[in-house]
């Protein structure tokens, strides 16, 4: 398996040492480019996953999807970006203008800032702290903040309803989410997310942890689905009951950092998941097959963990093509009475398992 870091010190003792750039300019250099590489990975991600959810979708409708701009309807997702970039960006009578403003950022800020958590390869992750998935959790959440402003600042009636369900939802459903990384972290014994992909290096921690670790994930997968505002949980924009919800008053890319926000976090979910349960870029060892775990060390880790992240993605499009729209009270009865205290339980029964060794 390919260390990046590798590359990395590289570079930066070719900044420092061989062209003498000195600390300053040689650290502003390196936030420079890696600033590019997440807005870049972001936008193609975006896109992406534009398409994936209109090929998926059609699938499950009997239908091809976009199908005129390019072959299999390839470029229709790049000339909606360009449309949107160019239309006019207006603002509202009687609106709050500074938080109508600052509204889509603070959802974009959020989402890009627990994107940049993403390990993509031994030794290829932007941020890695020892407190990784406490802060990660933190900075998603200024999302939920924007969701808020975007429907108060609006004032549009739809718009306040949709931020109330959003706001209700988001802050709801992070209980469980926290609740099942931290079961994960009682297993690995870290918050770092490097450490707990290392602690998986002997087995992804779906098998090495049994059924609690198997509760985690499942509940992980439905609360992570929840926290996007993905269907079935997609009451915040119930396009039949509030227009377009709390980007109803939203264009251009006001609209579209909210648009672009949606769609990873969806992402965000996915590669979460399969860090902390499915071994991240983590290789698949089967223990006493050295033949098989050498010729699975050879593909990189990147194509692991994409494979994985995009294999649950794939997970939760089918759920949403699947699933008809809950209701806000049934959206609040499962997490209250039913998740919750089921992620509860699971977090004892982990530490149970922990605590008298009954792991793999």
């Amino acid at each position: 398996m390919f260390d990046f870091s590798i590359v990395t010190t590289w570079f930066d003792s070719l900044l420092r040492d061989t062209l003498g750039l000195g600390d300053f300019l040689s650290i502003l250099i390196e936030c420079v480019l890696v600033g590019v590489f997440i807005l870049a990975a972001y936008a193609i991600l975006a896109i992406i996953l534009i398409f994936m959810e209109r090929k998926v979708c059609a699938y499950f409708q009997c239908r091809l999807g976009p199908m005129r701009v390019g072959p299999w309807g390839v470029f229709q997702v790049i000339c909606d970006v360009l449309k949107m970039l160019t239309k006019e960006i207006f603002f509202v009578d009687k609106a709050d203008k500074l938080l109508y403003i600052i509204a889509p950022f603070l959802t974009l800020v959020g989402s890009v800032g627990a994107f940049a958590f993403m390990p993509w390869n031994k030794g290829a992750h932007v941020l890695d702290f020892n407190v990784g998935i406490f802060l990660m959790t933190a900075i998603s959440s200024l999302g939920i903040i924007g969701i808020f402003l975007a429907g108060w600042g609006s004032n549009n009636k739809y718009s306040v309803v949709s931020a109330l369900r959003g706001a209700v939802q988001m802050i709801s459903y992070e209980m469980s989410l926290c609740l099942c990384l931290i079961s994960a972290v009682v297993l690995t014994g870290t918050m770092q997310f490097s450490g707990i992909i290392e602690a998986q290096a002997d087995g992804w921690l779906i098998f090495k942890g049994h059924i609690p670790a198997i509760i985690a994930f499942l509940t992980f997968i439905v609360a992570g689905n929840a926290e996007a505002n993905r269907g079935p949980f997609d009451l915040p924009e119930a396009e039949s009951e509030l227009t377009a919800g709390y980007h109803t008053e939203y264009s251009g890319m006001g609209f579209g950092f909210f648009y672009l926000a949606e769609y990873l976090n969806m992402f965000i979910c996915a590669g979460v998941a399969a860090t902390v349960f499915l071994g991240g870029w983590m290789p698949l060892h089967v223990a006493g097959l050295d033949g098989f775990n050498a010729v699975m060390d050879y593909i990189p880790g990147i194509v692991w963990f994409l494979g994985k992240a995009f294999f649950i993605i794939w997970i939760l499009l089918w759920i949403r093509w699947t699933f008809p729209r809950l209701r806000i009270d049934q959206i609040l009865k499962l997490e209250w009475k039913y998740l919750m205290p089921l992620s509860l339980l699971n977090l004892v029964l982990m530490t149970l398992v922990v605590a008298f060794g009954l792991h793999f």
